[in-house]
């Protein structure tokens, strides 16, 4: 069952190429939004805090703050609305899920950035 599973989803789910972004990275994401008869973009830029999921059912998580509440979104990678993903700043962080990061304030907040 698991296999047939597997097979539909590599052969029916339309993959889409986003560069390599992993947990404590900045990351802008641009996906459209339909409003009546108009389409246009929008971004939504902010902080990795989970990718969750394998195959078509991947799932990632950001985090940014508006003003001082934080707003967090979840994205499938498969969404059809995404139009591309770029990565700003590459995070150093030692987990793979950074959720102690939403109690954070201030400079305790910030994440290390990797440099290459």
């Amino acid at each position: 069952m698991e296999a047939l599973i597997q097979f539909v989803e590599n052969e029916f789910v339309a993959k889409k190429e986003f560069p390599k972004f992993s947990a404590g990275d900045t990351i802008t994401v641009y996906y459209e939004i339909k409003e009546g008869e108009k389409t246009r973009t929008q971004f939504f830029k902010g902080v990795v805090i989970q990718r969750r999921g394998s195959g078509a059912t991947e799932t990632f998580t950001i985090r940014k703050m508006s003003g001082t509440i934080g707003v967090e979104r979840i994205f499938p990678v498969n969404l059809p609305a995404l139009q591309k993903v770029e990565v700003n700043k590459q995070g150093k962080v030692r987990r793979s899920r950074i959720f102690y990061f939403r109690e954070l304030t201030g400079k305790k907040a910030r994440i290390k950035e990797i440099r290459k």
